[in-house]
């Protein structure tokens, strides 16, 4: 069986887009061969800056010969449907073959096709993946019609086996396809013609090019370790930057250079930044004191000289972008040390964090509050988080970050601490956008936590406020991953709080802000009291009811608290199943069913994420043993029993059982044990040792077991039966009482 090497040269793809393409390129062709009967043993992509190219190995000959049978509709139908199915089957009248079925004779087609070259298969599949190409951005020159990412060049399309290669014939817009490709743009410019895959990576190799992206980055960071290690110093890793200065270069050549001293002093992340995302290039630091000395760039090109020429222009153009980065932060500490970090957050008074939610400095002054409430739970002083929201987002007004976007907080951080604030406060201005992904490390540090807790659910209630709420795959203020971030928080502190205490307080503060101008004083006042009162005894409506009967006061209907009223609870409750959607994902990928959690989230106190997970964790190990399987089983029985009996009685049995009725011994031992579990299951529950609880859970197995094995629940005597029903709800009661098992699935 042949082997296929396709490779498409144009000139330089940007790198950003050639996994991608390489991807996309494997996918199109292969799916196309194999739709068309061309099955294959393996395929390969591979991206260069000026090729994608794909090898596919053991493709058939030729695709099979296929006979397809084909109903159509009944003998007499109408011609029109008869026609259709003859256009549909490429075939005439004559061909079609009449059958008798169960539901009368029906017109059937054979349709047979013969087997066609991999050639001919190959060339209609290439140019249709060529013309239609999925790039992001792609373009047309000269005069012809084609669209491709960036010119394309040439075509190499060939197929192999023992007997040699021959050429696909194929005719893109007057390219050609050929068995030839070039090296190098500068090194090994010239064409030369190949016969196969080994063959065209081997004579690619020699005339500089390394077609292996994976093999490019291994030489690279290799490369540059080995040169930092010489010198006593370490290259800082960056994944992404290694995978984008691989698709930059064909044969990658490494250089370090020197920074000058005039920025050394600067900060190591000004620095990293500003080489990283103007020059590309690597950052290498000096262990001992945390400086970035030297710097890594790669060129794309070996020289007579060894790469000096080239080292001295970056070194020069290096020069000129930090001393933009020195004059950016010479500025900033002289506003900071001239007004202080309160002083430079001034200018976000005039910055719009959304037009209905207001600006950034009322967005903080939100924040501040919110950090000084949410403190004594954390563990930190309520004054000092105050500080800390005051000035944390400080350094959006400040030059450098303007310049660097990527760097506020570690700026804030920087600033901070010129400022002579609290390293607490410092440590705060940086760690409060913390976590910013699943993997990103979670702020610890009590300051740290209370802001950054304070930040996230401000934005949440404020687009939650609005009705500015995810929609399917549209999610663009990321408030899907600042709900994970505040779960993040929570669980990785083990913080106890109830989180609908804060939804609804921190609600409230936006529906006062966004009708303040329009509102009558009494309404605010009222409103301002109910904020009170969410402190003091929880969730906004026996708040706002509270204040109502001190206030001696009733609400119009067409008033502000009247919508208020009507709008908060449905708001609240929307924002608290977010989280709760949230935290499921993220259980789930801690390897908790859906399931389990479900039947934990249907407990009350529900909004305590940390005692909701604990009970989840407790939940899922019990459910996998022996003993909490059957008990499972034994309440599904129980409870289907008992629901059963209820809908056909229109009672409720829910209490009565009484020992003094009991027939079985059987049934006086599952009265015991329900005793002994309840005295168990209650204080370990209030004491939060779900595993003891489960424990306890489990001593009822055998007993259940048992009970169901000696007695028939609904018998004729009817004191006896009710007294059966009663007992069966304590079991459901008790089993209720850690966790909602109607939940779980099997």
């Amino acid at each position: 069986m042949p082997d296929l090497l396709i490779e498409l040269f144009s000139e330089e793809i940007p790198a950003r887009m050639q996994a991608r393409a390489a991807s996309d390129l494997k996918k199109l062709v292969t799916d196309g061969m194999v739709e068309a009967g061309l099955t294959y043993a393996d395929a390969a992509a591979f991206a260069t800056p000026r090729r994608l190219v794909l090898a596919v190995e053991g493709v058939l000959a030729q695709s099979p010969d296929t006979r397809e049978e084909r109903k159509g509709p009944k003998v007499g139908a109408p011609e029109r449907a008869i026609e259709g199915f003859l256009r549909g089957a490429g075939l005439t009248m004559d061909q079609l073959e009449e059958r008798d079925t169960p539901k009368g004779a029906v017109y059937f087609a054979t349709i047979e096709k013969a087997g066609r070259p991999a050639a001919e298969i190959i060339a209609e599949v290439l140019d249709k993946t060529i013309r239609n190409f999925p790039w992001p951005k792609s373009m047309r020159w000269g005069a012809g019609s084609l669209r491709w990412v960036r010119p394309l060049h040439s075509i190499l399309c060939i197929l192999s086996d023992e007997a040699g290669a021959q050429i696909v014939p194929l005719d893109v817009d007057g390219i050609v396809s050929g068995d030839t490709t070039r090296g190098h743009r500068f090194m090994a410019p010239n064409a030369f013609a190949v016969t196969g895959f080994e063959d065209y990576s081997a004579k690619l190799k020699k005339a500089h090019v390394i077609l292996d992206p994976a093999e490019r980055a291994d030489h690279i960071w290799v490369e540059a370790h080995n040169m930092g290690f010489a010198q006593g110093l370490e290259v800082v890793e960056d994944k992404g930057l290694l995978a984008e200065v691989a698709g930059l270069v064909e044969w990658p050549v490494v250089l370090m250079g020197d920074i000058a001293e005039d920025f050394i002093d600067l900060p190591p992340e000004v620095l990293q930044t500003s080489m990283k995302e103007h020059q590309k290039f690597f950052s290498v630091r000096n262990p001992k004191t945390g400086r970035i000395e030297k710097f890594v760039t790669v060129a794309n090109r070996e020289t007579a000289d060894n790469g000096a020429t080239i080292l001295a222009g970056n070194q020069k153009v290096l020069a000129a972008r930090l001393a933009d980065a020195k004059f950016f932060w010479e500025n900033d500490l002289r506003t900071v040390k001239s007004v202080g970090l309160a002083g430079m957050g001034k200018a976000l008074e005039n910055v719009t964090f959304h037009r209905e939610l207001g600006s950034q400095a009322e967005r903080i002054a939100r924040i501040e509050k919110l950090a000084g409430e949410v403190a004594p739970l954390v563990g930190a002083k309520p004054d000092l988080a105050q500080d800390a929201a005051r000035v944390a987002k400080a350094d959006l007004s400040s030059e450098m970050v303007y310049e660097f976007p990527e760097l506020q907080g570690v700026m804030g951080r920087y600033y901070a601490l010129a400022a002579d604030l609290p390293e607490a406060v410092a440590n705060a201005c940086e760690a409060h956008y913390s976590p910013l992904g699943p993997s990103d490390d979670v702020p610890t540090e009590p300051v740290s936590v209370a802001v950054a807790f304070a930040d996230k659910l401000d934005t949440l209630t404020g687009f939650w406020a609005i009705d500015e709420k995810p929609t399917g795959s549209k999610d663009p203020y990321a408030l899907r991953r600042a709900a994970l971030g505040v779960i993040r928080i929570i669980l990785t502190n083990d913080l106890r709080l109830r989180l609908d205490r804060f939804i609804d307080s921190q609600l409230l503060k936006h529906e006062i802000a966004q009708n303040a101008d329009g509102a009558e004083a009494a309404e605010l006042a009222a409103l301002e009291n109910t904020l009170d009162e969410i402190a003091d005894h929880g969730v906004f409506g026996a708040a706002f009811r509270a204040v109502l009967d001190k206030l001696g006061q009733d609400v119009p209907e067409d008033g502000l608290l009247a919508r208020i009223e009507a709008k908060m609870p449905d708001v609240s409750v929307d924002l608290l199943g977010f989280f709760h959607d949230r935290l499921k994902v993220h259980l789930r990928e801690e390897g908790i069913r859906h399931d389990v959690i479900d039947a934990c989230l249907h407990m009350p106190m529900n909004d305590d994420l940390t005692l909701l997970v604990k009970r989840a964790e407790a939940l899922s190990v019990f459910l996998k043993t022996d003993d909490g399987e059957n008990l499972l089983q034994g309440y599904k029985r129980a409870n289907n029993i008992l629901s059963q009996a209820e809908a056909k009685d229109g009672v409720e049995y829910s209490y009565g059982a009484d020992v003094k009725f009991a027939e079985d011994d059987s049934e006086k031992a599952l009265f015991a044990a329900l005793d002994d579990a309840q005295a168990a299951i209650a204080p370990a529950m209030e004491g939060e040792d779900f595993a003891a609880a489960m424990t306890a859970m489990a001593g009822l197995r055998a007993p259940i077991d048992a009970f169901f094995e000696a007695v028939q629940i609904n018998t004729d005597n009817q004191i006896v039966r009710r007294n059966r029903l009663n007992l069966l709800a304590r079991i459901r009661d008790i089993c209720h009482g850690v966790a909602d098992l109607t939940r779980i699935e099997g």
